[in-house]
Formats: C-alpha cells, sequence, structure tokens
C-alpha cells in the first residue's frame, strides 16, 4: 500500500462523500480508491468511515485522522514542489473558478505579468457565474461577487467593487431619462433582469441619497445568469443596467453606456475568495489569492482599497 495514495484517496472520500466522486477526481478506479481506504482501515485498525447504499459517513476517529491527514498532505505538496526551498517561486496547477466578467476584463488580460512573476504556476479557470461545488469538483478556490451564503467556506474578502447605474443611449432616446430611481418603477421603464445563482431571482437594487432611502427592482423583458450577457443587454438597449464600475468604464468612455443619478449612492457588491475549509493554504494559492487583491485594487476601486484589504502573509 502506498501511504501516500491512501491518505489522500481517504480524504478525498470524506470532502466528496462518496467514492464514486473521489474516484472521479482522484482519475482512479472506485475500486482501487475503495481497496486503498480498506488497507488504511486495517493498516490503522481502526473504522474510519460508515458505508451505507446512499451515503458515507466519517466516524469520529475518521474525523480527528482526517484533520491530520489534511495537513500532513498540505505539507507534502509544499515540499514535492520545493516551496520550503524557494518561497519566492511556488509551483503547481490551481483549479479556480471565477465571474465571466471579471475573467474577460480583468484577470485574463492581466494573467502574462502573473505567469512572469509564478512561471511554474498552471491555472485550470472555470469562467461562469453558477454556483460551484468546490469539494465535489476540487476547486482550490472561487471568486465571487455578492455576500457568501455558503457558511461552511473560507473567504477572503478582496475587494468593494463599486457600482453605478446605467443605460444605453438608445434605450435613452426611446423610454426617456429617468431623473429619480423611482421612476424605474413606471410602465415606461425597463430594467435588465440579472438572475442570482443563489435564488434563481432578480434582486432589487438599493439607492440612497441625502434624503431617500429606496429598494428598486423594476420591470424586464429579458433576464440573464451571465454578467457578458447582462451587460449586452444593457447595449443592445433592453433596458437600465446595475454595474460595477470596472464593467462601465470603457463603455462610459466611449459614449456606449450614460451613468444615471449620480446623486445616489448605491452599497457596494464585496468581491471575496473563497475555498475550501480545513484546507491549508498552499503557497501557490496564497499568491494567488494577494495577486487578486492587488490587481483589484489597481482596476477596480483605486489604491485606497490596497491599505484595506491587504493580501494573505506568506508566513
Amino acid at each position: 500500500m502506498d501511504r501516500f495514495d491512501a491518505m489522500q484517496a481517504f480524504a478525498r472520500v470524506v470532502e466528496a462523500g462518496s467514492f464514486t466522486k473521489a474516484a472521479e477526481t482522484l482519475h482512479m478506479s472506485k475500486t482501487t480508491v475503495t481497496h486503498l481506504v480498506q488497507q488504511l482501515e486495517a493498516r490503522l485498525r481502526v473504522k474510519l468511515l460508515n458505508r451505507t447504499t446512499r451515503k458515507v459517513n466519517v466516524t469520529a476517529d475518521g474525523a480527528i485522522y482526517y484533520g491530520r491527514v489534511v495537513r500532513l498532505l498540505a505539507d507534502l505538496d509544499d515540499a514535492e514542489t520545493g516551496i520550503s526551498q524557494a518561497s519566492a517561486a511556488p509551483r503547481g496547477r490551481l483549479r479556480v473558478d471565477v465571474p465571466s466578467p471579471l475573467a474577460r476584463l480583468i484577470l485574463i488580460p492581466a494573467l502574462p505579468d502573473f505567469h512572469r512573476r509564478y512561471p511554474d504556476i498552471q491555472i485550470d479557470m472555470g469562467v461562469s457565474d453558477r454556483i460551484v461545488d468546490i469539494i465535489d469538483e476540487n476547486v482550490d478556490c472561487v471568486v465571487r461577487g455578492g455576500e457568501l451564503l455558503d457558511q461552511s467556506l473560507m473567504a477572503r474578502r478582496v475587494a468593494d467593487l463599486q457600482l453605478g447605474v446605467f443605460a444605453a443611449p438608445s434605450y435613452l432616446a426611446r423610454a426617456g431619462t429617468p431623473e429619480h430611481p423611482g421612476e424605474l418603477e413606471d410602465t415606461q421603464h425597463r430594467v435588465v433582469g440579472f438572475l442570482w445563482a443563489r435564488t434563481g431571482k432578480p434582486v432589487p437594487y438599493a439607492l440612497r441619497n441625502a434624503n431617500e432611502s429606496l429598494l428598486i427592482k423594476g420591470r424586464h423583458v429579458l433576464a440573464v445568469d451571465d454578467g457578458n450577457a447582462y451587460l449586452a443587454a444593457g447595449l443592445a438597449g433592453l433596458g437600465v443596467l446595475w454595474l460595477p464600475r470596472y464593467m462601465s468604464a470603457e463603455h462610459e468612455a466611449r459614449g456606449e453606456l450614460v451613468a444615471l443619478f449620480k446623486d445616489w449612492d448605491l452599497e457596494p457588491m464585496p468581491l471575496y475568495v473563497a475555498y475550501p475549509p480545513n484546507r491549508h493554504i498552499s503557497q501557490k494559492l496564497r499568491v494567488f489569492i494577494n495577486w487578486i487583491v492587488d490587481l483589484m485594487a489597481e482596476h477596480a476601486n483605486g489604491p485606497e482599497l490596497a491599505r484595506r484589504a491587504p493580501g494573505l502573509s506568506n508566513k
């Protein structure tokens, strides 16, 4: 029995809750994973998992052992990638999932600089606005906007995205320019709906000024669940948009979007990097998170963010 393979198989079964899912993420057969865990239990003379036809649960002894195994595997990963000898040059594969507009407008254009600094890190990037099951899909981290509802995840708040309200000139020519946010509830106006993955429904937006606080939902003829499609719908004149400034800046400069309600404030949208619980933060993940913090300070909200959201320590 290869003890490393056995411990890795056991940890993945605990995290995935299934021998089948663990085998898929480890690129092994289910039979191999089962035998490795059985051999590990035989060596330890302890039952680590309770198996039924429907699910797999970790035993009390297994939970204690899992916590130790996770730390040990993380240390082995650091040792194998040479991080202990060359902390400035982390290496290995990172599996991340990020929102499509953030990937297109900020992260991917900046990746050449990241790879110049960390040439031995390979990034496998999923680009979507869907909810990703970090454990089942064996993802190292996700970048997401909005408040995190899954309290089981570990997370770093890496930015506060400033929002604005915008419309295309073609929309304003057809529907008129609203002077007050409350007008968006009138019958002649439309918004583009964004279907949040958590609920599958559009959510109202909060605006306030010195005298009023409003929640605006509006009416839509189109609702989408992807950030790039949402922006495209607004540019096509299908309704009013709520956008992070990093998404609107280029189109404002070209006259393709017009900012509305400049005397009103919108609550910033928090941006998080989230990763699985009970996982050691590897050096490659640590430098990736720090890179995102610096990048968002530069492109999303200006230098003040860098002072308020420091990166993770490399120690």
